[in-house]
């Protein structure tokens, strides 16, 4: 069975000794997918979401990110891999005819930003939850700015298997600790193993090692730190994802923050104070300046949402009720892994042995032990991970273990060594052995950099002499070829159609039934416990 030197962690032993292995296989994937709708030129596009494709306030798998041309394409879930990217490919056909001569950006990293102004804040209509939306928004934008609140990426949704819980729990022999708390628990130790070793989701999958020099028009001094690929594009030579570097959310005082991952209550209680803490240059902006939000609240965040990280976890929020009341309330359902860059060798910018590789990966840092997190190991972690996001194929580069000096291709491999198993169980009763083979794929790249995505796009700018706007809209208007000639079935289309359709309606309803004035709805808000 272990065809690897590492031992088999204790959980993983217990499950094969009882035969409960098989459970593994039944976790639920979900993708959430940002693309930035573009015009021909390649500049960002200043038109509304479209209507044919419903209301972004309401419908379930069409809404907009930061910005109104930031569309955001969700999945359910599915135990089925293939059933959860079938679906996201599904939602392109459908979005795509209503594109008109628009396209989406293959690219994570944006391009044909002219300055902040010329990102459009997203629009949500007139009711009190729509207006806190973009009232949210429009507080990122004084805090960070908006260019890049445009940076696009995917979401990887997982939920351990439902019916593996009780048996870990049994195995634990926690007799004083509820299942719940064990679930919530388990989850948090997968997030403190992700926190560790997520920096190898940077070096295989990042796909942003460049970036346009229109991407600094608003904050021009940070372009000192980057050497020029040519005329119009910048980058560092051994980069893997730009996008998940400090160039992103450069904010002092979320450096500062320390957000208990020990468990569910710490966890809940330093983001809760987070939220409730006044933050003096918040303060100077104002939030309500002559009669008009600028923001909603000066504290050192807004909501939940602002606190940027590589993984969160999550439980469903009914409609206006406070994310972490939901997970204190109804616990851990499931992660949200946030490091992904768009595949643009990809149409719906995800490819099976990715996702494949993913869920393998989640699922070893959930199986292996994880001890709390300690005081230095938050520094650690996001040293790990900027050194990786900056310079991740550089070659001979030393990482930080446990306080050791390790060689990046030397961890990763013990990493990969560790999944093997995994990926054999997930494999049992396929006769193609699809998580064996997305191992092996990674195993290549850690040997070969040149193979990783950030390589291979430096290396197609290269050969084909483009900058990486113009490399970034080509590909786009290829992905937009690909799907003009993949029309969904009239089925399928339909289903879609009454979808928006049913979304404006709610919308409307939501606007017609508001009785709290915005001022009262935010009070409302903040005051839930």
């Amino acid at each position: 069975m272990n065809k690897t030197n590492s031992p088999l962690p204790d959980r993983l032993n217990y499950l094969l000794d009882n035969n409960l292995h098989h459970l593994l296989q039944l976790g639920l994937k979900g993708l959430e997918k940002e693309s930035l709708r573009i015009t021909p030129q390649g500049a960002i596009a200043q038109t509304p979401h479209p209507k044919a494709l419903g209301s972004a306030l309401t419908h379930p798998h069409i809404t907009t990110d930061y910005s109104e041309a930031l569309l955001e394409f969700i999945t359910p879930p599915f135990a089925d891999i293939k059933q959860t990217l079938a679906y996201m490919h599904k939602i392109h056909q459908f979005v795509y005819p209503h594109l008109n001569d628009e396209m989406l950006l293959a690219t994570s990293m944006p391009c044909g930003i002219d300055n902040d102004l010329s990102v459009p804040i997203a629009e949500y209509g007139t009711s009190n939850i729509g207006k806190m939306k973009h009232v949210y928004r429009k507080g990122l934008w004084h805090r960070y700015g908006r260019t890049m609140q445009a940076i696009a990426g995917i979401h990887f949704n997982y939920s351990a298997p439902q019916a593996l819980w009780p048996m870990l729990y049994r195995h634990a022999g926690q007799s004083n600790t509820s299942l719940d708390t064990f679930i919530a628990d388990g989850y948090f130790g997968l997030i403190r193993n992700f926190q560790r070793q997520g920096w190898l989701i940077l070096y295989l999958f990042g796909a942003s090692p460049a970036i346009c020099k229109t991407f600094f028009n608003s904050r021009p001094h940070l372009m000192a730190e980057f050497e020029a690929f040519d005329a119009h594009t910048v980058y560092h030579p051994y980069a893997t994802s730009l996008r998940m570097s400090d160039i992103g959310y450069k904010s002092k005082n979320q450096a500062n923050l320390r957000i208990d991952y020990n468990g569910l209550d710490g966890y809940v209680a330093s983001l809760g104070a987070a939220i409730n803490t006044a933050y003096p240059d918040y303060q100077k902006i104002g939030v309500k300046v002559d009669g008009d939000y600028q923001q909603l609240n000066a504290n050192i965040l807004q909501i939940e949402n602002e606190f940027y990280s590589t993984m969160r976890p999550k439980q469903i929020a009914y409609s206006g009720e406070k994310p972490t009341l939901a997970l204190q309330r109804r616990g851990v359902l499931y992660v949200e892994m946030r490091s992904l860059d768009l595949n643009l060798f990809n149409p719906i910018g995800i490819d099976e042995s990715t996702a494949r590789f993913i869920e393998a990966f989640l699922l070893n840092c959930l199986l292996h032990d994880s001890p709390p997190q300690g005081s230095d190991e938050f520094d650690i972690n996001n040293a790990n991970q900027l050194t990786v996001a900056n310079q991740g194929r550089k070659p001979g580069l030393v990482l930080n273990k446990q306080g050791q000096s390790i060689r990046l291709q030397d961890w990763a491999h013990q990493i990969l060594d560790a999944m093997q198993p995994i990926c054999a169980l997930l494999d049992e009763g396929s006769l193609d052995k699809p998580y064996q083979l997305a191992l092996q794929q990674q195993q290549a790249l850690i040997d070969n950099p040149s193979l990783t995505p950030s390589a291979r796009i430096l290396a197609c700018m290269r050969e084909n002499g483009q900058e990486f706007g113009c490399f970034a809209c080509n590909t786009s208007a290829l992905h937009k070829h690909y799907f003009n000639n993949q029309p969904l079935d009239p089925h399928t289309r339909q289903q879609f159609d009454d979808m928006a359709r049913v979304s404006l309606a709610k919308q409307a309803q939501l606007e017609a039934t508001d009785t709290l004035t915005f001022d009262d709805f935010l009070t409302r808000y903040f005051s839930q416990s």
